[in-house]
């Protein structure tokens, strides 16, 4: 099941990417830190809300958009040099990973709201 799926990875992402956050000087750690782990959990949140929610689209579109805002994120780390280049890496195909399963969901659920009733 693809559901079961992306929400692993992006449980596999908070236990990889939360630690490494967390060791980030303050100025840094309660700003953006903050705002990565929550995206984060947020994220996390949301795909299980969605597995359960009757009319996905608009909620898997949304969790869409905080996945990009993530990616976005995480290039600022790099930009100000509070993660190495092999963990921005590692870190963003962990990401396009979550990004594909949940497009794929996306198409899927777009496919079932224009499917004509039978």
């Amino acid at each position: 099941m693809k559901e079961l799926s992306i929400i692993q990875k992006t449980c596999d992402l908070i236990k990889y990417y939360v630690p490494i956050i967390e060791r980030f000087p303050k100025v840094h750690k309660f700003t953006l830190g903050d705002r990565i782990i929550n995206q984060l959990y947020d994220l996390l949140e949301g795909l299980i809300k969605a597995k359960y929610t009757n009319k996905k689209l608009n909620h898997l579109i949304n969790l869409n958009v905080q996945l990009d805002i993530l990616r976005h994120q995480t290039k600022l780390l790099l930009d100000f040099k509070l993660i190495t280049l092999k963990r921005y890496e590692y870190v963003s195909k962990q990401i396009d990973a979550i990004g594909i399963e949940l497009g794929g969901w996306i198409k899927k659920q777009r496919q079932r709201e224009n499917a004509p009733n039978n």
